[in-house]
């Protein structure tokens, strides 16, 4: 056996071994100097990486929808912001627009405010308009409010008084501000004015009040249960009553009622005991919620669609009506319908050059037009030629309110696709309403439908806006507002190295 070289022999070896080159420091040494951690950079993980794909294209998508309908927007604003620019005589009050608003079905007034705010009410401003706003909360608010206000100028042009309640009079603020206006010499503007309805549930309910307030009448008819005259199958009484004696000695009623009255009380103060202080608390939280004001009674419709043949046209009513715009109001409820409302969230800047485009043919008023009629499309041998109308068991109408055939008229279907995304309880029967304004068909009188005007944008406005890029010269980018910020200013005029210097050199 071979025998093992001493230790020493062995460390003499090792030493005589090229050393190894030493380690290097893990990342950047200056780093390491610095204090700072060592940072790797790699490829995110597999769960990572998904997550950030998806975050990163959401986000992506909305800011690139939320810059074009801000550029959308801003290049109708300044189509119409010349007119807020044009000099107005102080003797005058600007033009009045009418705003109709309504809730949704199934949703509350505030979807149809919020859209309102975000789309039509910039260009409104931009173009330095005025309105009146009436907003409904159910179903047939709308209606109403515009039958009456119909009604209340009828009576003025006519020279008429109401004999109904308060709540039918004119109201005593208008009648007192008119006045003042009219002794100071302010007056309205003359010629176009204008409406805007927001959805077609709202467009339905307006058709519907013009028709009751210039085709229905004043007054509103007398219900079955108020009339004093006794039914016709009514069996007449033979008992005779017993003559008035003249010599009986006449008594006050008044005078008996109070004593009836006095006792009652006296008898009640008597028999009642002392109630505790909390009975009596809610005694007096129970007189206060009496005492609140209650939601006023819609008031039902003065005529109805069978009765606008027969109707006679008042003599007040003008050639042309006042020309209207529809704007679509898209509101689609429901957890299943989650994928659809995310489309349309997405692709919002769509909706607001559209809407844009209508509300600046507004707020310009230079072209207007007639609504067309499809009479003659409906007599053609073509049964494709228009769209039909529903049918009147789902619309709910009776079978003469109900005209078979194609479409009548343009007005019945504006909007008409908003109809498939209503909730279900637009479609609901409900026990004591006769009629249902959202669930029935639009019904047109041709003395009404050919006096309704529309507007629409000429082609000189339309020609601006296809070269307006909607880019506002006063915007600055981030990095111009950076410099500003700074004092780094672009001006070739002066030197890098001049900045901040104040004053001439010479002095």
């Amino acid at each position: 056996m071979s025998e093992k070289p001493p230790i020493e022999a062995r460390n003499a070896a090792k030493d005589a071994l090229p050393a190894s080159p030493p380690k290097m420091a893990a990342g950047n040494p200056a780093f390491q100097m610095m204090g700072l951690p060592n940072i790797r950079f790699k490829l995110p993980s597999r769960n990572w990486l998904i997550f950030l794909s998806v975050t990163g294209s959401f986000t992506g998508a909305v800011l690139y929808d939320r810059y074009h309908k801000r550029k959308a927007q801003r290049r109708w604003c300044n189509i119409v912001s010349h007119l807020a620019q044009e000099p107005f005589p102080t003797t005058g009050l600007p033009r009045r627009i009418t705003i109709f608003l309504s809730a949704p079905p199934g949703d509350s007034l505030r979807a149809a405010r919020d859209h309102f705010h975000e789309y039509v009410k910039p260009v409104l401003v931009a173009g330095a308009m005025d309105w009146d706003v009436i907003e409904g909360r159910r179903e047939g608010d709308v209606r109403a409010g515009l039958a009456e206000k119909i009604r209340k100028r009828r009576r003025k042009e006519e020279g008429r008084t109401t004999t109904g309640t308060e709540e039918e009079k004119p109201g005593e603020d208008e009648d007192l501000v008119q006045a003042i206006r009219d002794s100071v010499g302010i007056k309205e503007t003359d010629g176009i004015q204008g409406d805007l309805v927001l959805g077609r549930n709202t467009w339905k309910e307006y058709v519907r009040g013009l028709h009751e307030g210039w085709l229905g009448p004043l007054e509103p008819p007398l219900v079955a249960s108020e009339s004093t005259s006794p039914p016709a199958d009514a069996p007449l009484s033979t008992e005779k009553q017993p003559p008035e004696d003249s010599a009986s000695p006449s008594t006050d009623p008044l005078q008996s009622i109070d004593s009836a009255t006095q006792d009652s009380d006296q008898e009640k103060a008597a028999t009642e005991t002392p109630k505790p202080e909390g009975e009596k608390e809610k005694e007096k939280e129970k007189e206060k919620e009496k005492e609140k004001p209650k939601e006023p009674v819609q008031k039902p419709p003065y005529n109805k669609t069978s009765e606008y043949p027969s109707a006679r046209l008042p003599p007040s009513i003008p050639d042309t009506l006042q020309p209207s715009t529809v704007l679509p109001l898209p509101n689609i409820l429901g957890f299943l319908n989650t994928p659809i409302r995310i489309y349309r969230f997405l692709n919002r800047r769509h909706l607001a050059n559209d809407t844009g485009r209508e509300v600046a043919a507004l707020v310009i008023a230079s072209h207007t037009q007639t609504w067309e009629s499809h009479e003659n499309l409906a007599s053609s041998a073509d049964p494709d030629s228009s769209p039909t109308i529903p049918d009147a068991t789902q619309s709910g109408l009776s079978s003469a309110d109900v005209v078979p055939g194609p479409r009548r008229w343009e007005q019945e279907g504006v909007q008409q696709e908003e109809e498939k995304d209503w909730h279900k309880i637009a479609w609901q029967d409900r026990a004591g309403d006769e009629e249902r304004t959202w669930r029935d068909r639009i019904i047109i009188e041709p003395r009404i439908g050919e006096r309704m005007r529309r507007f629409y944008l000429g082609d000189e406005d339309r020609e601006r806006a296809e070269r307006d890029d909607g880019v506002d010269p006063s915007a600055k980018s981030f990095w111009q507002g950076m410099k500003e910020m700074v004092g780094w200013e672009e001006d070739l005029s002066v030197k890098g190295w001049e900045h901040g210097l104040v004053g001439n050199e010479s002095e």
